[in-house]
């Protein structure tokens, strides 16, 4: 594990993508038009964005000790992860998501996640040399709140970059991991959560970037759906819309995102570049079925000059 860039904490799943025209009623069918089965979960999603973007990349996670686990830890080897931190639990199944996506780009989630594919606190205490050597720690809330707040915790004593994905709504552990974060990347739902109704426009997810940025973090980005993402640090704040791309499904751009914004941090580029950048990733992600990222130089460069004003 020595000399990794990051390790994402997160979710791994068998992620079945199925593209029909119009999601079926009651007693009906539909033919499926694209089928894709892959490692997914926004763990193994950011873990593969990050490689794909050129970091050394680790994966704390777990999976069944079943025929799916073995493919799923398979194909993360394939995208160049080190899944050496990845947990094997006996009997239980690795977890499947069904993404179906219609031709309007809307998707509806179908997900049999079992509890023993989450990871506990226990788990992460395990998994403390992985964390302690990589340069960045990125936690999504999928997980439950303590496992997340071990990993923080583990991460801030090491001195490392704790990157938040989501922003938590349980008052017990919230005002702790966000004190413990760097980083908080909030979509416009989480935003919702927290504020009472997601962000509107720009003004709003600004302001509520700066309520966010005096909680704990060094920087801030919170979605407005459909329009962009505010990005607000101690010194300086940005709106920057998102491009200029057909959406085929959205699943999967927030993880891109995340590990675009990790990757510039760590790069130690402007935070305007790196929030560009961060946009960019997510764009090349909605113009394909799934959530998993295809995340190229050219793909981001032809994302950047569909961003408006750039």
């Amino acid at each position: 594990m020595v000399g990794l860039d990051a390790i994402a904490v997160g979710q791994v799943a068998r992620d079945i993508v199925l593209v029909v025209d119009e999601v079926p009623g009651p007693s009906r069918t539909a033919r499926v038009r694209c089928r894709r089965e892959l490692l997914g979960g926004k763990g193994a999603n950011q873990a593969v964005s990050l490689a794909q973007l050129g970091a050394r990349v680790g994966l704390l996670g777990v999976v069944g000790q079943d025929e799916v686990g073995d493919r799923l830890l398979g194909q993360a080897r394939s995208d160049g992860i080190d899944v050496a931190p990845v947990l094997r639990r006996e009997g239980t199944p690795s977890a499947l998501i069904v993404d179906v996506v219609d031709a309007q780009g809307h998707w509806r989630y179908l997900e049999d996640i079992p509890r023993e594919t989450l990871l506990t606190e226990a788990d992460v205490a395990g998994a403390e040399d992985a964390l302690r050597a990589a340069r960045a720690v990125l936690v999504q809330l999928q997980q439950p709140l303590a496992a997340a707040l071990a990993a923080a915790r583990c991460a801030r004593s090491a001195d490392r970059l704790v990157v938040l994905d989501g922003a938590p709504d349980d008052p017990g552990g919230a005002a702790e991991l966000l004190a413990l974060a760097d980083v908080l990347r909030a979509d416009a739902k989480e935003a919702g959560l927290i504020f009472g109704e997601p962000p509107k426009d720009a003004e709003t997810a600004l302001r509520a970037g700066r309520e966010l940025l005096g909680r704990g973090p060094s920087l801030v980005a919170v979605e407005v759906a459909g329009a962009g993402n505010a990005f607000v640090w101690p010194d300086g704040e940005l709106f920057v819309p998102i491009s200029e791309t057909p959406t085929v499904d959205t699943t999967g751009a927030g993880d891109a995102f995340v590990a675009a914004l990790t990757l510039g941090l760590l790069r130690k580029d402007p935070h305007d570049q790196t929030a560009r950048y961060a946009v960019a990733a997510a764009g090349a992600t909605v113009g394909h079925p799934g959530g998993r990222p295809d995340l190229t130089a050219e793909a981001i460069e032809e994302q950047l000059a569909r961003i408006p004003g750039s």
